[in-house]
């Protein structure tokens, strides 16, 4: 990875990083709707401006997608939900999906602005050259997040089925089918970082993706 225009600072308290009221663990959406709802700025999408994954300071995710809000960025902080043991209570906090990363829609030429955020580390890429983000990625993510299903971070993807949900709040999402703990989850892969998320799905809403198919839908 490039380091692009590194930032230096100090490092948050685990207890800054947010946390809800809200009983139970679940999913903390990430998307306009809900935003608007919060009061807070939404930013319109950019069509045509992709997607690059940003690599910040640990515990700047939050601080970082706010500065970007702030300068005019479209930026995406997928989050979940946490409990977090201390010594006189157990907290709910919404915590980043992928630690040390969030996305932003950027034209590379104007990213100046970016680069002098604090906590900002680079753009992740290869060598000297940051990569887009695929959309359909970031689409396949945001809508396991919109699902309201248990969401889990994942190390990295296991390779087997390519698979297509038929029915359930993610019909039509695709993703790589294993089974763990003798549970179907299908697989949404962040290519670009080497990770992926995983959720778990009922078995009936799984249909094979098969070659044949993939031609006639050509």
């Amino acid at each position: 990875m490039q380091t692009d225009g590194k930032k230096h600072g100090g490092e948050l308290p685990e207890d800054q990083q947010g946390e809800s009221n809200e009983a139970g663990v679940g999913v903390n959406p990430s998307d306009s709707e809900q935003l608007a709802g919060e009061g807070r700025v939404v930013i319109p999408e950019v069509q045509g401006v992709p997607w690059y994954a940003v690599r910040v300071r640990p515990n700047y995710e939050k601080p970082v997608a706010a500065a970007l809000r702030g300068k005019g960025f479209q930026e995406f902080l997928p989050l979940i939900r946490s409990k977090r043991q201390w010594s006189d209570r157990v907290k709910i906090m919404d915590l980043p999906l992928f630690p040390g990363y969030l996305f932003c829609r950027l034209n590379l030429e104007e990213r100046l602005p970016l680069l002098t955020t604090p906590g900002f580390l680079y753009l992740v890429g290869v060598g000297k050259n940051p990569e887009p983000v695929d959309e359909a990625e970031i689409a396949g993510i945001q809508a396991v997040l919109r699902s309201g299903l248990t969401v889990t971070p994942w190390p990295n993807l296991v390779v087997g089925q390519k698979v297509r949900l038929k029915h359930g709040p993610l019909r039509g999402l695709e993703g790589v089918l294993t089974r763990i703990a003798n549970r179907h989850r299908i697989y949404v892969s962040v290519t670009l970082l080497k990770r992926s998320i995983s959720v778990e799905v009922d078995p009936e809403w799984v249909q094979p993706v098969s070659a044949d198919s993939e031609l006639k839908a050509v």
